[in-house]
């Protein structure tokens, strides 16, 4: 079974969540003056990228909140999680970014 890391509660199994997508997209500042091509883009395309992901998690069946996880697609395991409006902790493979 695999552990989601909630940051309020510790490792729960996956059962208990529900992922929100891609983690730190801005809403536009001004979305009425996007043409339907780049509001399409903004509400549609997201990275679908090999290894580490940043995505929002839903602590659905447990404290009810949000948060951020770094998630390594072909592991399918979690790095690090953090709590909504932090910023993405740097990993030592990323060089510290």
């Amino acid at each position: 079974m695999l552990l989601v890391p909630c940051p309020y509660c510790g490792p729960r199994p996956e059962v208990e969540f529900h992922c929100g997508g891609e983690a730190h997209i801005a809403r536009p500042a001004d979305p009425n003056a996007l043409d339907d091509a780049q509001w399409a883009e903004y509400l549609f395309v997201r990275t679908s990228n090999k290894g580490v992901h940043a995505e929002r998690w839903l602590h659905s069946h447990g404290c009810g909140r949000w948060f951020n996880a770094l998630r390594n697609t072909v592991s399918d395991s979690f790095l690090a999680s953090y709590e909504m409006g932090q910023p993405r902790p740097a990993l030592p493979t990323e060089g510290g970014k």
